[in-house]
């Protein structure tokens, strides 16, 4: 549970573009299907709105000109809409992520995470190791794919496997973003005891392509990442619910391709993705593995 100080909390706001702080993305903008077709048609509607709740609250924490304290006191007044303390209009998402909880009998920790961790990026730039990082990554991505099991009905016990998943997810973003973390937020999440194991510097992010030891970095994360995904791969077969066997897939084989492709693609000279034809080919082996 967030404690909340309602004395930082903003009053008196009565539109949500007072609190809000969108970047123009949306589900479209991400590396993984976000409530895409193969979820069934009845979920989607609560999928979208746990998305637009997360993307609302991510926004706010990456705005690169709000204050720490500020940040703060908005994602606090989120996690009181979550908790049903805060009818103030401008937390419209927060109030409609909690009632869909309540209606789908889903914990309001799968939002609550998200929002600590969120918290926790407006104050902490570094982390000293990788079991620090996936501390992190358990409340900002593992959350996501609790609340996709739990809408669906799936045994609780299949968490972990999903936890891998999202988290494999997660450091795959950072390493993508590294150099524009660092010019953007000063926010570093490769771990600095690997940088002084392997000569690098926080620094090295800012140049234009990867030293030999900022290079050893990244690889020791991919092979983190290797070693969640080898536990994430065991999900879709799995899971009962055929349409989100599919969707995870998917999302596996998507994970898959980029950390192969962040191996030999540096992340600083260039944003390392699949565009259109890899994430098709992505998917379409994701799906072959599953069904044949």
């Amino acid at each position: 549970m967030i404690p909340v100080n309602d004395s930082a909390i903003p009053q008196g706001m009565n539109t949500a573009a007072t609190i809000e702080m969108p970047s123009g993305k949306g589900a479209g903008d991400e590396n993984f299907p976000v409530g895409s077709w193969l979820l069934p048609k009845d979920l989607r509607p609560d999928v979208a709105v746990y998305y637009a709740f997360a993307r609302t609250i991510d926004d706010i924490a990456d705005h690169p000109d709000l204050p720490a304290s500020d940040k703060i006191a908005r994602l606090q007044g989120f996690a009181a809409a979550v908790n049903g303390g805060n009818t103030d209009p401008a937390y419209i998402k927060g109030q409609a992520v909690a009632a869909m909880f309540e209606r789908k009998g889903i914990p309001k920790r799968h939002g609550l995470d998200l929002i600590s961790a969120f918290i926790q990026d407006a104050t902490k730039s570094r982390y000293a190791n990788w079991a620090e990082l996936i501390g992190y990554c358990d409340r900002s991505a593992s959350p996501v794919g609790r609340f996709l099991l739990d809408l669906h009905g799936e045994d609780s016990a299949l968490h972990p496997l999903s936890d891998a998943l999202c988290n494999a997810l997660q450091v795959i973003n950072h390493l993508q973003d590294c150099g524009k973390d660092y010019a953007a937020l000063d926010r570093v999440y490769l771990p600095t005891e690997w940088m002084a194991a392997e000569g690098a510097t926080v620094a090295d992010l800012a140049l234009p392509e990867l030293t030999a030891g900022m290079r050893r970095v990244v690889d020791r994360a991919l092979a983190g990442t290797e070693t969640l995904l080898a536990e994430a791969r065991k999900l879709p077969k799995a899971l009962k619910h055929r349409r989100l066997a599919a969707e995870t897939a998917v999302i596996v084989s998507v994970a898959d391709k980029l950390t192969h492709r962040l191996a030999r693609r540096d992340p600083l000279a260039a944003r390392v993705i699949l565009g259109p034809v890899g994430f098709a080919g992505a998917a379409l082996s994701g799906l072959a593995r599953l069904w044949f």
